[in-house]
């Protein structure tokens, strides 16, 4: 799909078909009334396009015409991110509530192209570091866990540069000015790292009691609650509403994990993983930087290069998993993790 060739208003056209389940072009020209007010053939000429480009579908005819998603499955809907996201925070229409059904669309969320992609680009993780000498794997380690402490706290809103986090893990010395939470936080990453490290094999099969323990690693001495929460949580920057009941936490909890281990490919169970801790929010903090290292959990356990995160925009990575919570769509979070994958390939352990 090239979605550059469009206009603003044929990709906020695209973007309202795809959250939707069909669309009329009355229906269409009132949604777009306040951003691009437009006539009826205008309207009419910008769905021709998007037919002839084969990026919707349609139905009927005369007045009982619809415009529908090309994609039936909406985890792999575009949406445009920029025009989504134009737009405040009470505007624009996502969801606001947790959604059961998207379980069932849990399945090739990659593309045949996606897979070449991913295919071409896959070095062994363990095949890499065995050339290595001792030294050099041990730096590369130790650079690997630095990066990783420092972005993805930093993405939690962590104020340590990458030479603070450095001088923390290398020398234990804490930057001046920081709160002890800060260095707290980045410590436990490369704690948690070094646990996946040294039992990653464990992941093969990803349980609640994985996960837990997972966050309590994650949270230690930070006055965070630890296991399932029974209290409601709200998200910065969107007006989607967690669930507040116990039952169904643990329950959207189980689901997620029987459809990481029914996933065949690494990269897809690291994706469920990613963006379903954080949409679920188990626990009452610290919700994505567990997703995060379950991620690497998932990847090493099958060979496949960790993450670091390094060279992601933060809110590039937030606005990623609005809008899956908004949306349902994956698309701008898959594109993050391919680049991250390649990346980490292109930078680490070489």
């Amino acid at each position: 799909m090239n979605e550059t060739n469009l206009t603003p208003r044929q990709d906020l056209i695209l973007s309202l078909i795809n959250k939707s389940d069909g669309l009329g072009r009355v229906e269409l020209e009132k949604k777009l009334a306040n951003r691009y007010p437009s006539s009826k053939p205008t309207i009419v000429r910008d769905l021709v396009y998007l037919l002839q480009k084969n990026l919707i579908k349609i139905s009927g005819k005369g007045k009982n015409t619809r415009y529908l998603p090309l994609i039936e499955n909406p985890l792999l809907r575009y949406i445009d991110g920029k025009q989504y996201f134009s737009l405040e925070v009470d505007q624009r229409p996502g969801a606001t509530t947790f959604d059961f059904s998207i379980f069932n669309y849990l399945h090739d969320l990659f593309s045949v192209d996606e897979k070449k992609q991913i295919a071409n680009i896959r070095k062994s993780f363990i095949q890499q570091t065995k050339k290595l000498p001792e030294d050099i794997y041990r730096r590369e380690l130790e650079r690997f866990i630095i990066e990783l402490s420092w972005k993805s706290s930093r993405i939690e809103g962590n104020t340590y540069s990458l030479l603070d986090t450095e001088t923390l893990i290398k020398q234990s010395i804490e930057a001046q000015g920081h709160p002890k939470q800060e260095a707290i936080m980045i410590l436990n990453h490369k704690t948690a790292f070094e646990t996946i490290l040294a039992h990653k094999q464990e992941f093969k099969k990803i349980t609640l009691s994985i996960i837990t323990q997972l966050h309590n690693l994650m949270v230690k001495d930070l006055s965070i609650t630890t296991g399932i929460r029974n209290e409601a949580v709200g998200i910065t920057g969107t007006t989607y509403q967690p669930l507040n009941n116990q039952f169904q936490i643990k329950e959207a909890l189980e689901k997620t994990i029987y459809a990481i281990n029914l996933a065949s490919e690494p990269l897809e169970k690291a994706l469920i993983a990613a963006v379903f801790i954080p949409y679920i929010q188990p626990f009452a903090d610290g919700n994505k930087r567990t997703s995060r290292m379950l991620v690497n959990a998932i990847l090493m356990t099958y060979d496949y290069y960790p993450l670091s995160y390094r060279s992601v925009e933060e809110t590039a990575f937030k606005e990623a998993l609005i809008l899956f919570y908004e949306t349902h769509s994956l698309v701008q979070f898959k594109k993050i993790l391919i680049n991250q994958y390649q990346f980490a390939q292109d930078t680490y352990f070489r």
